[in-house]
């Protein structure tokens, strides 16, 4: 991803204006020309090498798809419940796994003390 990043850089630099220096407008403007040129093709080449990996991306998204529906229709408000339950991920340490399967997040010692909000579902009068 960094070389593409790259490309696309060195191909919008040399797509630039090149400064007036004291040649013929003719050989100015071909000059461009070629650039431009160089440009698109460039891309174009960049274009054509992820494209089998594009498509691949785009088949794996929609084998997956189904799947995560039905995930985010069977976890999704357990999920909710944990999250109400969590102030802010970066006052836990890692997750620890422990032999029976059991996951345990440990609060860091040095975050905040957490306060629970109240119930959303309480209305305050």
């Amino acid at each position: 991803m960094k070389h593409l990043y790259a490309l696309s850089v060195v191909a919008g630099l040399s797509c630039t204006p090149v400064l007036a220096q004291d040649a013929p407008q003719s050989e100015m403007g071909e000059g461009l020309n070629l650039i431009e040129e160089g440009a698109r093709m460039l891309l174009r080449g960049l274009i054509d090498e992820m494209e089998p990996s594009l498509d691949a991306l785009s088949d794996s998204l929609a084998d997956i798809g189904p799947a995560f529906g039905e995930f985010a229709l069977s976890f999704g408000p357990a999920f909710q419940d944990v999250l109400e339950q969590i102030d802010d991920f970066s006052n836990y340490e890692a997750p620890e796994i422990l032999p029976n399967g059991d996951i345990i997040m440990r609060r860091s010692p040095d975050a905040p003390v957490w306060q629970p909000e109240k119930n959303p579902s309480e209305i305050e009068l």
